[in-house]
């Protein structure tokens, strides 16, 4: 299969999907990511974009699309929509994931309204959080377990961001920290060790 991740900044994917990426790319299927921008709000866009490319090594995915988009300033527009028109049709994706629309970052709301328009015709389309997701409920769950330790790795290729706080208001909580604290509590509601757990626009079981 083919499989497209949906992120406005690098390492949103990985926070997000990052565990089930490595367990389709080591079961063979093609693992794409388009990166709507260079994350210099973040920090400097030229580390970054290397942070980035590091990652999609550890992945072993396919190919890697940029957006090209100003960090912070993603646009909902027309042109937003075919460019991503555009990416899934060289992709053909059997799945597609994506920031969940509920998010008090403007670029993640943005990117995932426009992924619901360019996506009308794609059968699999689910939502991941991150750490500015609210009200996610998931209702898909996959077991990270195997590959917890490399989803890690590939947030710590980041590592122009790892030192920063989860949240400023909580002393001395990491990205990091944070990342393993939700995948353990995704994994409890899913009765594993570690999950990552999706909310679906579009989910077809095929019988």
């Amino acid at each position: 299969m083919n499989i497209l991740a949906i992120g406005s900044h690098p390492d949103d994917i990985e926070y997000g999907c990052g565990g089930t990426l490595l367990k389709y790319a080591r079961q063979g299927h093609k693992v794409f990511l388009f990166v709507a921008t260079h994350g210099h709000a973040g920090g400097d866009p030229n580390t970054r974009y290397k942070e980035q490319l590091r990652s999609v090594e550890i992945i072993g995915a396919a190919d890697i699309f940029w957006g090209g988009y100003t960090d912070t300033e993603i646009p909902l527009n027309k042109e937003l929509i075919s460019r991503l028109e555009d990416v899934i049709k060289q992709v053909t994706p059997d799945f597609i994931f994506v920031h969940y629309p509920q998010d008090t970052h403007q670029d993640h709301r943005t990117l995932s309204n426009a992924t619901v328009s360019a996506t009308r015709y794609i059968p699999n389309v689910l939502f991941y959080e991150g750490p500015t997701t609210q009200n996610f409920l998931p209702s898909v769950y996959v077991d990270i377990e195997k590959t917890m330790d490399d989803k890690v790795s590939l947030l710590k290729a980041h590592d122009s961001q790892i030192g920063k706080l989860y949240n400023t208001e909580i002393e001395d909580l990491t990205i990091v920290e944070g990342l393993l604290s939700c995948a353990n509590f995704r994994g409890i509601q899913g009765r594993v060790k570690f999950a990552e757990g999706f909310s679906p626009l579009r989910l077809f079981i095929n019988i």
